[in-house]
């Protein structure tokens, strides 16, 4: 069995690697050369809407799957014409838009920030009235860690935000005063079949996931997965889902879905008895689906911009370095430390060590 994957970055590198074992084999479209995921799979080296490179993809693989949502849309409908694309192009649809995607979460009674649509600079002062100050402004597409978001607060210039997003299609979201964020990685199958991770906490910085840690037997754990099971079955969905919440006191705001695998279930390579790369596979090839039952304390550490040195993290008992074979950049996530402990104490101790070193 041949799995193509529209991007090849380390999303594409990861599912390739948890794909070897179960004897699969993978062909990337990647516009890059220099793309991670290269040296585990075939490239096809193109833009991700060139015709003749998606037939080229199209004729060497058994089905599809995409590592992030900025795919094109015809894309995945040319693909989807001759050899099965998951998820469906309806839920990449949805999850690329962020206005239809909280239009869709608010239609199946799942509660997010109050937000409005915003076309034009006379549309956003009316969002304004309706949502309130402070918000945040943001583009309906192709934003992601931070970018295409603009904060607005009492006293602003409207004109000077409009101008910082591009003037386009946005979203004006209202500001949330949550509690602690947190995101659930379900999974659902091609015959239908649900598993779901536990929920794992979120600390972003400057807009970017920097920690997550696996939540056992979080109070909120079955909210999450009522919300999460709604939208797998609105959107007859195939593959790993995950869905970002803020969390204000017994509620979950959704913020938004990404339809793939994901940063914050990083975690479950080494903390789960099945990772979510294994179990997105299994659900695309509608195999059963693994174990989701986390195995000791676990969380995940963001490397972002550049490199520490190799031998301080594997020092730290209990750490699985895992580098993506980017070049370091400001900003760029270029790998990840995982960490499983036998307690809570264990691996608080642990994320501290690997603070003082990542500083």
């Amino acid at each position: 069995m041949k799995i193509g994957i529209l991007g090849g970055g380390q999303l594409a590198r990861m599912l390739t690697l948890a794909g070897y074992p179960l004897g699969l084999d993978f062909v990337v479209l990647e516009p890059a050369a220099d793309a991670c995921a290269a040296p585990l799979a075939g490239h096809v080296q193109t833009a991700y809407d060139d015709p003749a490179g998606l037939a080229e993809l199209a004729g060497q693989v058994d089905l599809v799957t995409y590592e992030f949502e900025s795919v094109p849309a015809g894309a995945v409908e040319q693909l989807g014409r001759s050899l099965p694309v998951y998820p469906p192009a309806n839920a990449l649809a949805t999850a690329r838009d962020r206005n239809n995607e909280k239009t869709l979460f608010n239609e199946l009674g799942i509660e997010t920030a109050p937000f409005a649509e915003v076309h034009d600079l006379a549309g956003l002062e009316q969002a304004v009235g309706q949502v309130g100050l402070p918000a945040i402004l943001k583009t309906r597409t192709l934003g992601y860690d931070g970018k295409g978001q603009q904060v607005i607060r009492p006293g602003d210039d409207l004109a000077a935000a409009w101008n910082a997003v591009g003037q386009v299609p946005c979203v004006l979201e209202g500001f949330v005063d949550f509690d602690r964020e947190v995101s659930i990685i379900a999974v659902r199958s091609v015959s239908g079949e649900l598993a779901f991770y536990p929920l794992a906490e979120n600390v972003h910085q400057e807009g970017i996931l920097r920690l997550s840690t696996c939540l056992r037997d979080d109070s909120h754990q079955p909210l999450a997965e009522d919300y999460a099971r709604r939208v797998l079955e609105r959107l007859n969905y195939v593959g790993v889902l995950a869905i970002e919440f803020f969390q204000v006191g017994e509620h979950l705001l959704a913020n938004e879905m990404a339809p793939r695998v994901h940063n914050s279930g990083h975690w479950t390579i080494e903390g789960a008895q099945t990772s979510q790369f294994e179990n997105h596979l299994r659900a695309i090839l509608d195999l059963p689906l693994g174990s989701t039952a986390p195995q000791g304390h676990a969380a995940m550490v963001n490397l972002i911009g550049e490199l520490p040195e190799e031998k301080t993290v594997l020092a730290v008992e209990n750490a699985h370095l895992h580098l993506y074979g980017k070049a370091p950049r400001a900003g760029r996530k270029i790998g990840h430390v995982t960490l499983r402990e036998a307690t809570p104490e264990k691996l608080a101790a642990g994320l501290n060590r690997l603070n003082k070193i990542l500083q």
